[in-house]
């Protein structure tokens, strides 16, 4: 049975452009937390506030974008998603102007409601696109394009960012006097923009390419044979339904945990590897952007993963991997935190192949039957992107601590993932029970 029929190949392609834009914005955005609190000269804790802003967008807009999405359309929600996500670019070069660290705040929530629209939109609509059988499958092959979008993210934010700031240290720059803090301040800031600006030039452009060349129907869907219900039922009956779905249900609580896992291991991998190189000797912005090249080793391994896993699920029922590959993430943070050094910080990287199928194969689980009503539960799944948001504070306050005797406060904030990861696993293990109800 083909993963996408010759019928679909054009609108395929064209939203799976969307996953590689949204792994754009994730991964030029985690080194900024770094940045962020170098360049304003705050806490890891302050910068991670940068998480906050950013996956708080994706929750506040999840919801409005899949009402939208079921009274309009899935072209409509791209398009919308495409504009919101340009909008929250440009508003970079304001940000800059004012010099203030809140308004960058307020332009990552608006593009980040931008790709909450996209994500909302983008997901169910892979799922549709053909046959039940190969849904999951197909969504993997759809999310393998997203890590080349978070290399290119890594590439952008480590050679036209990190390594053009200032080569100042933080604790240099502490001692600055005010004038001379704001003129580096005002320079770093510019370096910062400048990508973003660029972004949203690109997204306008491929906002027309989407207006002119997908579908304006979504008749080309198979609806009835991907297992889609076409009648409308009420918003009310919608979340009821969902709500009564313990496989839904319950994969909501596995995303939100998922992300959270995603997100703090390739945001604090940085200040991971940071420490570790610079117990070798070397400088604090020589050893950010080493710690940064581990972080594309590191995407690189959750790219080729991904093929890897879609591969496999030929072979290996989806629940199965998902368990197996949750466990073996478990065992590498044990030896991220209890050994650390370079063996730490090549676990840290393997985590990503661990990670590398997770979220698709949770989203498709998930949806798995649910008719019309994926519409509106994709939301649901898009706002335990939520986790991305809540859960790397929390590990920021455990760096920003004492550690715990011979273990550092950065290996020792690396139990939280370990704990998310668990998480997993058990919804994994407990997926062929909820399957038979």
């Amino acid at each position: 049975m083909k993963t996408i029929s010759r019928k679909h190949i054009l609108p395929f392609v064209l939203v799976t452009l969307c996953f590689a834009l949204w792994g754009f914005a994730n991964d030029i955005t985690n080194p900024m937390v770094k940045a962020f609190s170098k360049i304003f000269r705050m806490s890891v804790t302050d910068g991670a506030l940068v998480q906050l802003a950013f996956y708080g967008g994706y929750f506040c807009m999840a919801l409005p974008a899949a009402l939208f999405i079921r009274k309009f359309s899935y072209k409509a929600g791209l398009l919308m998603g495409l504009g919101l996500y340009a909008v929250g670019a440009f508003l970079f070069f304001p940000a800059q102007i004012i010099g203030s660290y809140y308004p960058f705040l307020l332009a990552y929530f608006v593009l980040t409601c931008g790709l909450s629209f996209l994500e909302t939109s983008a997901n169910p609509y892979i799922l549709s696109m053909g046959d039940a059988e190969t849904a999951t499958r197909r969504l993997n092959l759809a999310q393998a394009f997203n890590p080349i979008g978070s290399l290119v993210g890594m590439f952008v934010a480590m050679n036209f960012i990190q390594s053009r700031l200032n080569p100042m240290d933080t604790a240099a720059r502490a001692q600055l006097g005010n004038a001379e803090f704001e003129a580096m301040k005002s320079a770093d800031l510019a370096v910062l923009s400048r990508p973003y600006v660029f972004i949203g030039i690109v997204l306008l452009v491929m906002f027309l390419l989407f207006v002119f060349l997908l579908p304006q129907k979504e008749k080309h869907l198979n609806l009835e044979d991907a297992g889609m219900q076409t009648e409308n039922t009420s918003f009310k009956e919608t979340l009821r339904r969902l709500w009564n779905n313990k496989r839904y249900r319950y994969g909501v609580v596995a995303q939100f945990f998922y992300v959270g896992v995603q997100i703090m291991c390739w945001t604090f991998i940085i200040q991971y590897g940071t420490q570790i190189f610079m117990a070798e000797g070397m400088g604090e912005q020589a050893a950010e952007i080493l710690a940064q090249k581990f972080n594309i080793v590191a995407m690189l391994v959750f790219c080729i993963s991904r093929f890897i896993c879609t591969f496999l699920m030929k072979y290996i029922r989806p629940h199965k991997l998902l368990s197996v590959l949750g466990m073996i993430g478990i065992i590498l943070l044990g030896i991220v935190i209890f050994v650390g050094g370079r063996t730490g910080m090549g676990c840290l990287v393997g985590v990503s192949a661990c990670m590398s199928l997770m979220f698709p194969t949770i989203y498709g689980i998930s949806l798995q039957g649910i008719g019309e009503d994926a519409k509106l539960g994709a939301a649901g799944l898009v706002m335990a992107i939520l986790g991305g948001s809540i859960l790397p504070p929390l590990q920021a306050m455990v760096i920003d601590g004492n550690g715990l005797g011979d273990i550092s406060s950065v290996n020792l904030s690396f139990f939280l993932p370990m704990l998310c990861f668990a998480v997993v696993v058990i919804y994994a293990n407990f997926v062929p029970r909820f399957c038979r109800k």
